[in-house]
């Protein structure tokens, strides 16, 4: 651990993994999709694809595309969030780690494709997000993929002001190795505009 507590523990107090699946679940059941970030994956992988779930929750997403026959890895600094897909999904692989310390937790390198959604890289503590950023490049495979979503103002964060700006983002990738290679205002592959309140983004790993 960095030592420092991350802005969703300052927020949940690590105690909201049952509430955070409840409201997914709700949200199912009244006919909202909640697999929008996985099938924005799924369209990226190769069939049955090595799928890091970086701040994975609940495990929603990485749930999500093992059903659809991929090999997913979830990790997360809330023991509470990993409760509830431990219970859900119990012959998954989840880990209970920091991000900024992915190299320690054992994991084998290689990964087609590393994730970071629900707004996982501006929920960091605070000054760990370039080493989140090395950390997650060096877990993919030559042209593995590293997809994040995040809120750029207050209407998209469940904070008062966004931590950080999109080009201090694509700034820590660039100096993880990093290549930018899409960029949309939503998980459904809407176009992105500046000034958009929220990007999905996809950047890539030197082929070799």
């Amino acid at each position: 651990m960095t030592g420092q507590r991350d802005r969703w523990a300052e927020l949940t107090g690590g105690q909201a993994g049952e509430e955070y699946a409840q409201r997914f679940a709700r949200l199912a059941e009244s006919g909202h999709d909640v697999h929008g970030e996985a099938a924005f994956c799924a369209a990226l992988l190769p069939p049955a694809a090595r799928v890091l779930d970086a701040g994975c929750g609940t495990g929603r997403i990485a749930i999500r595309l093992a059903e659809l026959g991929h090999d997913c890895t979830g990790v997360d600094v809330d023991s509470s969030m990993l409760a509830v897909a431990r219970r859900a999904a119990p012959a998954q692989e989840w880990l209970l780690g920091d991000l900024a310390r992915l190299d320690t937790l054992g994991l084998k390198p290689g990964f087609d494709l590393a994730i970071a959604a629900g707004n996982v890289i501006p929920l960091l503590a605070p000054g760990t997000e370039p080493a989140v950023v090395r950390q997650l490049a060096a877990a993919l495979r030559p042209g593995g993929l590293l997809v994040t979503g995040m809120g750029l103002d207050a209407a998209h964060l469940p904070l008062p002001e966004p931590p950080l700006t999109l080009a201090e983002f694509d700034h820590w990738c660039t100096q993880a190795g990093l290549t930018l290679r899409h960029r949309y205002a939503t998980w459904s592959g809407d176009p992105y505009d500046e000034g958009c309140g929220y990007a999905v983004s996809v950047h890539s790993g030197p082929a070799t």
